[in-house]
């Protein structure tokens, strides 16, 4: 097969370098935006009398049949045309003559795909973000539901303070809330156009690069040729910002997986996303948890490997960029398919609300509500601390909690202690009582719940 840039070489590549060199088996993905690119791009000839209407006419209805036939996956690509460019310019002369040869008049393939890609990542950071609200949505539905669970809350993964469970989910929703603003504000970075900028030096042709920009639906275009066809900051944007999402569903997953184990069981996910053991039949695996904290590394990666990539190479375009289209069309699908499990996963979460009771009322997490009521009656906080660190050592010598000390232990370990301390050690009360703005008492979390309705644009159930 000669190639449609074949003109200066003597001898074809043997068919094993063809196969290293070619980029067809993964950027077909973009067949949608390469068609959608070489549309715009041939209307705009044809409105700057580059092309004549008769050309335009059999060049739009070429591509308009092949995109009928990419709909029905009926295209059959080639090694030996490389790419997703070469190959629907061969089956588009194929479909219409020699004709079908002009679309590439005053465009490279080096703008064509960073054209394409700039396309591609706007519809996936826009539906990215939809499916971030989903997540949040989940996360609300069960916030609503658990205001006044109280649960215990931790540092070191030790037990530290009681918390309203709703609390410690709406710490995720806004996480993801951070996530879905850098997305939303990637866009603007995203939303350029290259097109027009040539191979390198822009063309001699009487172009409109704004006009081609306008019929594909961009904001700008990019304002030096040479930065159009190497940059891809937007990528690895895109991937550090999916980096940091699948971040926080790792962080999600790790305590999904314990909250539901044996010796928590906090929650129990259903059925649909968990699977059993081949040979232990008692078992209930919180696999997809485990599955979305594993995939991190993937994601990670192809953000490293890009910037590995792009790290020494001069202007403009290099072969090595190549190699930016797998990750970037990986991560697409990992960190769409993540969130997707996440919402449907923590929709249908179980939570055991009388477990969540017994472990609060049965640990020291309510040591500093002690310590507080002996700081608030003037005892100095450092005395105060000492004074609950005593105590707590003598309730461990006697394997009770410090809410099952008789008065009088207490009375003599401060002067300035009264019966109402039993009422301040209730978990309850002492979540109720953190109201501090951003705190997990229940006025507090009411007031998050309804921002956060606010942002996801739904009413919170009452």
């Amino acid at each position: 097969m000669s190639k449609l840039w074949g003109g200066r070489f003597a001898q074809s590549p043997e068919e094993w370098v063809d196969e290293f060199n070619a980029s067809i088996g993964f950027d077909q993905h973009l067949v949608f935006e390469d068609l959608q690119g070489s549309v715009a791009h041939v209307t705009m000839l044809g409105e700057c009398g580059i092309l004549s209407a008769e050309e335009v006419h059999e060049i739009l209805g070429g591509l308009a049949r092949l995109k009928e036939k990419a709909e029905r996956n009926e295209l059959t690509y080639s090694v030996g045309n490389e790419d997703i460019h070469l190959n629907l310019e061969h089956l588009l002369i194929k479909e219409i003559g020699q004709v079908g040869g002009k679309l590439h008049t005053g465009r490279s393939r080096n703008d064509q795909v960073a054209t394409d890609m700039h396309l591609y990542l706007k519809n996936r950071v826009e539906e990215i973000g939809v499916l971030i609200r989903t997540v949040q949505k989940a996360i609300l539905k069960q916030a609503e539901a658990h205001v006044e669970t109280v649960a215990p809350g931790y540092t070191h993964l030790q037990r530290a303070q009681p918390i309203s469970f709703a609390h410690h989910l709406l710490a995720y929703f806004w996480m993801l809330e951070r996530d879905h603003q850098r997305f939303e504000d990637s866009i603007k970075r995203i939303d350029k156009s290259p097109l027009g900028a040539g191979a390198l030096a822009g063309t001699t042709f009487p172009i409109d690069r704004h006009r081609s920009a306008e019929l594909l639906g961009f904001s700008s275009i990019y304002e030096n040729s040479m930065d159009a066809v190497s940059d891809r900051d937007f990528i690895v944007e895109f991937l550090s910002n999916a980096s940091m999402t699948i971040m926080h569903l790792s962080r999600f997953s790790e305590e999904l997986i314990i909250w539901s184990s044996q010796e928590f069981q906090f929650i129990e996910l259903a059925d649909a996303f968990s699977t059993g053991s081949s040979i232990m039949p008692q078992k209930k695996n919180p696999d997809m948890a485990e599955l979305v904290r594993g995939k991190t590394g993937r994601v990670f990666g192809h953000l490293m490997s890009l910037l590995t990539v792009l790290k020494g190479l001069p202007l403009a375009y290099n072969k090595d960029m190549q190699e930016d289209k797998e990750g970037m069309f990986d991560t697409v699908h990992t960190l769409m398919g993540s969130l997707k499990i996440f919402a449907g996963m923590i929709d249908t979460m179980h939570v055991h609300k009388d477990r969540l009771q017994k472990a609060v009322n049965e640990d020291f997490s309510n040591a500093t509500e002690l310590a507080d009521y002996l700081a608030a009656k003037g005892v100095p906080f450092r005395e105060a601390h000492e004074i609950v660190g005593k105590l707590v050592l003598v309730c461990i010598g006697q394997g009770i909690y410090l809410k099952d000390l008789p008065f009088p232990t207490l009375k003599e370990a401060s002067p300035v202690i009264e019966e109402d301390i039993y009422q301040v050690l209730e978990p309850l009360r002492a979540v109720e009582r953190r109201d501090s703005a951003g705190g997990t008492g229940f006025d507090q979390v009411r007031k998050q719940i309804e921002q956060a309705a606010f942002l996801v644009q739904s009413v919170p159930s009452r």
